[in-house]
């Protein structure tokens, strides 16, 4: 197997079962979270919607990232065989895909979290500053922080994190096949001076 079909294939197998673990605690908690919300109408903090609609992206991305890992380990095969090695353009763009979308995914994840601070920021400038309130005394409807807003919060970094280090992959991958075209390149012309001569 050549170098650069071990480089897909280790890709592949770190990012793809990286955002496997990762994923599914989110999705986990995610689906929890709004079992109970709906259930005992927690967290009257509110949310805005703009927040459920970049987590669903977020989410997405997630979930297309992982499956593009795993298309890097069927990749891996192709290139291990020389019958139906792709060209390394496509591979080039490929791999591209794969940084784009994580950064994408990177960029929803990171406003999640922005418009989470900003909201939770906004909501104690309200309440007296030595606390946050066990009973309210102030006159609107009962609000309160919950245990739920930070477990939120707490998935988004996590899935973040994940972001960050499956494109540091996807980065190297892309450094990887942009050295290894360069140096197949080099090789084809001194192969093609020495015909020459």
């Amino acid at each position: 197997m050549s170098a650069l079909a071990k480089a897909f294939l280790r890709t592949g197998r770190v990012g793809f079962w990286a955002q496997v673990g990762v994923g599914s605690l989110s999705v986990a908690v995610a689906i929890s979270a709004f079992i109970v919300d709906r259930r005992t109408s927690l967290g009257t903090r509110g949310t805005f919607v703009l927040i459920q609609y970049l987590t669903i992206a977020s989410l997405l991305g997630l979930a297309f990232t992982t499956i593009w890992s795993y298309r890097y380990i069927l990749l891996a095969e192709r290139i291990a065989d020389p019958a139906r090695y792709p060209s390394m353009a496509s591979l080039r763009q490929i791999v591209w895909t794969g940084v784009a979308a994580s950064t994408l995914s990177l960029i929803f994840s990171m406003l999640i979290i922005l418009f989470e601070a900003v909201q939770l920021f906004m909501y104690f400038l309200r309440v007296p500053q030595a606390g946050v309130n066990v009973i309210q005394t102030t006159g609107g409807p009962a609000t309160w922080v919950s245990a739920g807003d930070i477990l939120n919060l707490t998935v988004i970094i996590l899935a973040t994190f994940v972001e960050v280090f499956v494109l540091a992959l996807g980065l190297w991958l892309l450094f990887t096949t942009t050295a290894y075209s360069a140096e197949g390149a080099s090789s084809q012309s001194s192969d093609d001076e020495v015909l020459l001569r």
